[in-house]
């Protein structure tokens, strides 16, 4: 969970624009909180100036440290399967997002969005919290495969939201598939039904930054513990996915297959031991391990076996192990 926008706006000044960190400067606002947070209303205004002067810099200095770290650890750099774009993904006021479906539904179901529970509008859900079926009427900005904006979806619902065992956010919205298909070309993204393995070739897609992550799967955390809240197998990634504030919630993406394998949402950003904003992992003995400067996401594999027909949230179906009210 990134530090507040002021801060890093403040760190940027001291440090100057053009320091290779510059790209953190841009990241929204946060309370203490995962991997985006929320920025202050006015927050995006006060920074658009800096970062948008900045663009071709920081973009620049990112793919250079992008490409030597993925050299370094021996990254394939051939064109993946599925070329991975922004189509489906949405921007949120203060997190990312994406337009998901399930494997089984249907055009004409109403369609969800996804994000971290951490990016609610109404706040971080204490450990234990989980909401369900909420009334909702937030916006969303669809993005196209170039990441321009093209359409403003609207939620219903919150169908479930939560911090504990894992960080997400299902939002049920006013349009289906089909409508937002019809109108703007666009497909939702589907959510894999099998766990990610070690290795996977992966995007962090981004639709507030606009920017997309590319990295791999380095490995799992059995708890991940954050201030109040422990999350269950945890995806870690290798460190060239070095996500900053209003990252959170974004699809992670399985580059061969174009499925979305898990859900951005931490990193630990000061080498501080399972503290807010400084995760650590803990192994099934109980051991600790602190990784500073590497970003996790949440797994997803597990959220289809709780929709039914109509992508209607049924936490009683067999199979699903998301956590119950």
């Amino acid at each position: 969970m990134r530090k507040p926008l002021v801060a890093a706006v403040f760190a940027l000044a001291l440090a100057g624009a053009g320091a290779a960190p510059a790209v953190a400067a841009g990241a929204p606002a946060a309370d203490p909180a995962d991997r985006a947070t929320r920025p202050a209303q006015a927050a995006p205004a006060s920074v658009g100036k800096v970062a948008v002067a900045d663009k071709d810099t920081i973009t620049s200095t990112v793919n250079d440290l992008v490409t030597s770290a993925t050299a370094t650890v021996g990254r394939i750099t051939q064109p993946s399967a599925q070329a991975v774009n922004f189509a489906g993904t949405v921007s949120l006021s203060n997190c990312s997002g994406s337009v998901v479906r399930m494997p089984a539904s249907a055009d004409s179901d109403p369609a969800l969005v996804m994000t971290n529970g951490h990016c609610l509008e109404s706040g971080f859900p204490a450990a234990g919290q989980v909401i369900v079926d909420q009334a909702s009427s937030r916006t969303f900005g669809l993005l196209n495969s170039a990441g321009t904006r093209v359409a403003t979806l609207r939620a219903s619902k919150l169908s479930y939201g939560t911090m504990t065992d894992t960080d997400v956010a299902l939002y049920q919205l006013t349009s289906t598939y089909a409508q937002i298909k019809s109108s703007y070309g666009i497909d939702a993204l589907t959510l894999n039904d099998t766990r990610p393995t070690a290795g996977t070739a992966i995007s962090v897609v981004s639709g507030y930054w606009k920017r997309i992550y590319s990295c791999n799967v380095d490995g799992f955390a059995y708890r991940l513990k954050e201030g109040d809240w422990t999350w269950k197998d945890s995806v870690r990634y290798t460190s060239a996915c070095n996500t900053i504030g209003g990252t959170s919630g974004s699809p992670v993406v399985d580059d061969a297959t174009g499925k979305v394998v898990a859900v951005n949402n931490t990193g630990n950003e000061d080498g501080e031991r399972c503290t807010v904003n400084n995760p650590c992992e803990v192994d099934a003995s109980g051991n600790v391990t602190v990784r500073q400067g590497i970003n996790y996401a949440q797994e997803t594999y597990q959220i289809p076996a709780c929709f039914g027909v109509g992508n209607k949230l049924d936490l009683s179906r067999s199979g699903c192990v998301l956590p119950k009210p």
